[in-house]
Parts: structure tokens; sequence; C-alpha cells
């Protein structure tokens, strides 16, 4: 009999489609603990029964309040408890972030167990540069907001990473277009299921291939940095330094902001906007 587990919190990553890809470690967590958290319970009864494992479930997903965290965080001391999303890694662009904020404020132990990730899986299939990246999670619905969200990352010197659903797939990669040019880009569906693939072209070809053909699955679109984009200046330093910082930022905290934009080291904003302070 293995022994049970240090009661905590569990953040446990979950199969993107091929159930085979549980890890034997998460597999054996959602054995022994005492309660899984589950986006959709009818999703993670799968997810369990292939794991072999028969353990209460309690739903906790973007609807869950205040109160279901404190009963939850209240089991933390003696209970393993077991968080899960209905695909993928927890608290990416999921729930959960509320829920280790307060069992790590409450003293309890927190612990991860790593393993599939769409985001990470349709970089690894794009083609497109890895070794700087941001992930934006879903774009807003609304047009208006969309193209701002856009307008927000258009100077980041960094491959972009973003969730996006089949209906909006089309009007997202012209969005996309419209605010970053016709840059390098790649659009991840299925993956690690039977229908799998990753269609690449430029982000107008993308956008006339979608436009009326929006496709099933889930999908990650990764769009490739501006090519030849020119080095920030010190001027372009000094200006993005002194916007933050009159918007109330500190400068660690603008160092930090502005290093990931312009794609500089993060020691030399941060030197620089000391300087600046003085």
């Amino acid at each position: 009999m293995s022994t049970p587990p240090t009661p905590g919190l569990y953040i446990v990553a979950t199969p993107i489609g091929n159930l085979g890809d549980l890890t034997p470690r998460a597999a054996e967590l959602l054995r022994s603990c005492s309660l899984v958290l589950a986006e959709d319970k009818r999703v993670t009864t799968r997810l369990l029964m292939h794991a072999g494992a028969s353990v209460p479930m309690r739903t906790y997903n973007d609807h869950s309040d205040a109160a279901d965290r404190t009963a939850i965080v209240a089991r933390l001391g003696s209970e393993a408890i077991a968080l899960v999303s209905d695909a993928g890694t927890p608290l990416i662009s999921d729930p959960g972030f509320k829920l280790v904020r307060e069992a790590r404020a409450a003293g309890h132990e927190i612990f991860t167990l790593p393993g599939p990730c769409a985001a990470i899986a349709a970089l690894t299939l794009a083609g497109l540069p890895t070794d700087r990246f941001l992930f934006l999670g879903f774009l807003p619905p609304k047009e208006k907001s969309r193209a701002e969200a856009i307008a927000e990352v258009a100077a980041v010197r960094a491959s972009l990473v973003l969730y996006e659903s089949g209906p909006r797939l089309g009007a997202s990669l012209a969005a996309l277009a419209a605010g970053l040019g016709d840059r390098e880009a790649a659009v991840a569906r299925e993956l690690t299921k039977f229908h799998e693939e990753c269609v690449t072209g430029t982000l107008t070809q993308l956008a006339d291939r979608y436009a009326d053909a929006a496709p099933k699955g889930e999908i990650v679109i990764v769009v490739g940095p501006l090519a030849g984009a020119p080095e920030p200046t010190s001027d372009d330093l000094d200006a993005a330094l002194r916007a933050a910082m009159q918007a109330g930022e500190s400068p660690s905290r603008a160092a930090a902001s502005v290093a990931a934009r312009l794609g500089i080291k993060r020691k030399l904003a941060y030197e620089r906007a000391l300087e600046l302070g003085r």
C-alpha cells in the first residue's frame, strides 16, 4: 500500500487530448487524494476512470465564490485535495489562482504535478522563435476591446501565444493581421488527438483560410515576432520607463514591464529606472 499523500493542495496537469499523456505521478495522486476539484465533473469522470481512481469530486470553476474557497481551504490542513482543469495545466487560462493564493495565505502546503499544456505544445509545433514568448490567453470578444488588447502587445519583441475558439478564429486572425502586420503564424488544433494539425502561414493567409470555415476543437494561435524590428534606443528606453513610473509603477515594476516589452535585459532597465528616479 502506498503512503498517503501529504495534506495540501495539489495542482495536477491533465491530458489535453490523449489520455495516455497522464503522468504516473498524477495518476497515483488522483487515486490517493481525498477530493478532486473539477471544472466539469463529466469530463473529469472519464479521466478518473482512466486513472483507476474512485474519489469524491467537487465542482470548482469560474463560478465558484469566496464561500467555496473557504470551505476547501478549511480541509487542506488534514486532506490532500487535487485541483484539475478539463484539459491541460490548471491556472493557465483556467480558474484556480485565487484558491492557490488563499491556500498559501492560510499556511497550507501547495504542490504542482506538471504535465501537458496546450500553449507549450503549440509552440513546439509552430516552427517559430521560442526563446522569448508571451502568453495572452483569450482575446476579448468585442471588436474594440480586442483591437486595444492587440495594440498593447504590438511592440513586444517575442512570439505571441493565444487560445481561441473555432467560431471566433477567422475574426481573431484578421484582427491580429490588422494590428500586428502580416507576420508568420501558426494555428494548432486538436493537439495530441487523432485529428491533430498545425497549419502555418502569414496571418492574412490564415485569416482567409478560416474566414468562412470555422474548425472544431481547441485552438492555439502562435504569432511570430515582428521581423527585422529595430533595436530599442536609449531614448526609447527612457521614454518607456518615464511613462511607466509616471503611471505609478515603482522602478522595479517599471523595469520589468518595459524590459519585457522592448526585449532587453531587466537589469539594464532597472539600473536606468533608478537613474531616472533620482
